[in-house]
């Protein structure tokens, strides 16, 4: 009963150019062919400014650096394809959940439905906008399993009605690293675990506890552990990956849940 197979079965400005010291000087100043004279309108102490006559009635100004009109298309740019990722990302959810829909977890895929919704969770994860999901609060909650690769949790060589046909929860707090996964029908099944951050989308997974139709606790073994990774991560969907290669989409239908701890 792995968590990982959620069995239950266990840019910096350029320096100012020293050639143009003069860049901040008016030009009467820079060897120009203006002039400067004392004293101002009215008497008034200081230095007044004679432009040549080409440039009288023109508004002096700096030159600017090109460095900050790169800063607006730069966050334009950045803006742009995260819009153009959104509206990829909501097609692909939409190919997804209609690709996995009539399979029944996965339990009745063929090997070109797997490919399938493979390609499709691979496009998905390359526009994944959570790019840290241990750091974020959509992974806390309780997820209901959509589909799954894991024959461990779809026991498809039991007779059918001897399979797990209720709903399948995983529950994750990224705050206390705890973990559950929830069989319903027929068999009532939990585990917990432990998780033990590898970087911002991967954890190990250590299990404690196993119950037995929800009432008999065992304790888990010491090999009762894997790893899990995050791959796609919003509000309402999560795809993730486990170490054996399997694959799982789950829907958010509780953010306010708590794993016992």
């Amino acid at each position: 009963m792995a968590l990982v197979s959620l069995s239950l079965s266990p840019p910096c400005a350029p320096a100012a150019s020293s050639s143009s010291s003069h860049l901040l000087t008016p030009p009467s100043l820079a060897g120009g062919s203006g002039s400067i004279r004392r004293g101002g309108p009215r008497g008034n102490a200081g230095l007044a400014l004679t432009l040549p006559a080409g440039r009288r009635g023109r508004e002096w100004r700096a030159p600017v650096s090109s460095f900050s009109s790169f800063l607006p298309s730069f966050f334009t740019g950045s803006k742009k394809k995260e819009e153009e990722d959104a509206k990829k990302a909501a097609t692909l959810k939409e190919e997804l959940l209609a690709a996995i829909a009539p399979l029944d977890r996965g339990a009745e895929a063929t090997p070109e439905d797997k490919d399938r919704v493979d390609q499709i969770a691979q496009q998905l994860e390359e526009v994944n906008p959570t790019k840290e999901p241990l750091k974020s609060e959509l992974l806390n909650g309780k997820w209901e399993l959509l589909y799954t690769t894991s024959t461990s949790i779809l026991q498809p060589q039991r007779p059918k009605f001897l399979r797990p046909y209720g709903t399948i929860y995983q529950a994750i707090n990224t705050d206390t690293l705890r973990a559950q996964n929830m069989e319903t029908l027929p068999y009532f099944n939990q585990v917990t675990a432990n998780l033990v951050p590898l970087n911002s989308r991967k954890v190990a997974v250590r299990f404690d506890y196993f119950k037995i139709f929800s009432l008999i606790q065992i304790k888990a073994p010491g090999s009762g552990k894997g790893e899990l990774e995050i791959t796609y991560l919003d509000e309402d969907l999560r795809v993730s990956r486990g170490d054996k290669g399997n694959l799982f989409v789950l829907k958010m239908v509780d953010p306010l849940y708590r794993v016992p701890l």
